[in-house]
């Protein structure tokens, strides 16, 4: 077996990039695994995001090889399949945690989660997501998002509005493709992320997004069921006023008309897009508020704090089996 290095080491897949990102700013060794043939979560490093040399990448048949402090799941393909063909026995018996990035793909309310375990973790990235989830007997935490501030300052001059989802059109209702539609047809509105090619601009990659985003009057997030896109959370960080609808843990996010608009009544957000399009005093305002609150709700320090006291908990429970999981 490889010696083990000071800081966790955390096995992972790469399943949620920019989250992949964020979670890299903390003090582990994050490893990832590869196949030649790529496929979910076995693509490695990629060329999108500017990972740092704490994460890792490992070749698939390699893994059984190596030694690590816990197992991060992220996905329903992880933790039914993969840890079978990837991990020991041993490996699999080591501190695990899964955490969850997305609201019930099923019916809300009545989804039971794949985990059913009371010594895996289970983290949702929001309380909406733990609401919504029936999570049986596994113990859950929650740890809101933590995005980093590139200090690219918001300029808006660009009269239009900026939407950042990964393939819209594919997506659908649920993250609001008919909503789009709508809305551009008399409001200026660009269509960037993976996938949009055909509908928008296509991809923008992640370190080039601040200084992208910071032309344009205001961000759009017209999703109906979500967690918290990081979209948001980065657009708030960077002082670019936030227009949305009024669903899942936005609500808690956004003080319609202080640090944002938000609404069920897409006339309405309609309405308050022309308003910061004609008057870009109220736009800056609005968004200087955003990143107020997005400096107190997103800060990556805190956001890592957070993951370090999960992981050594998870640890101490491992080597007691009596201390408890957080309840957050």
């Amino acid at each position: 077996m490889i010696a083990k290095e000071d800081r966790f080491r955390i096995f992972t897949w790469h399943v949620h990039g920019s989250y992949l990102f964020y979670l890299s700013q903390g003090p582990f060794e994050i490893f990832i695994p590869v196949k030649q043939d790529g496929g979910e979560g076995y693509y490695g490093r990629g060329n999108t995001f500017p990972f740092g040399a704490n994460v890792k990448e490992v070749p698939a048949e390699a893994v059984k090889d190596m030694e690590f402090d816990l197992v991060l799941y992220q996905s329903a393909r992880n933790y039914l399949k993969d840890q079978y063909e990837l991990l020991t026995s041993a490996q699999r018996k080591l501190p695990r945690i899964f955490l969850e990035h997305n609201t019930p793909h099923g019916p809300a309310v009545n989804t039971r989660h794949w985990v059913d375990d009371p010594d895996v973790l289970l983290v949702h990235v929001t309380h909406f997501n733990r609401l919504m989830w029936d999570n049986h007997q596994t113990p859950v935490t929650v740890i809101p998002h933590g995005v980093t501030d590139y200090g690219v300052p918001y300029k808006g001059t660009l009269q239009k509005g900026l939407v950042v989802i990964n393939h819209l059109e594919q997506r659908g209702r649920t993250l609001g493709w008919d909503i789009y539609q709508q809305m551009i047809k008399t409001i200026p509105i660009d269509l960037a992320g993976m996938g949009n090619g055909k509908d928008g601009i296509g991809e923008v990659l992640h370190p080039q997004l601040p200084l992208f985003r910071s032309y344009y009057r205001f961000l759009f997030h017209p999703v109906r069921h979500t967690s918290l896109a990081l979209a948001v959370c980065e657009a708030m960080m960077h002082g670019v006023p936030v227009v949305g609808l009024a669903t899942t843990e936005l609500v808690t996010v956004i003080e319609n008309g202080k640090n944002g608009f938000i609404h069920t009544d897409p006339e309405y957000l309609k309405e308050k897009m022309s308003c910061l399009l004609e008057d870009p005093a109220l736009a800056k305002k609005i968004g200087t508020a955003g990143q107020e609150t997005a400096r107190r709700l997103f800060d990556i320090d805190t956001f890592i704090g957070r993951w370090m006291e999960v992981f050594e908990t998870a640890l101490l429970r491992k080597r007691t089996l009596k201390s408890p999981f957080l309840q957050g």
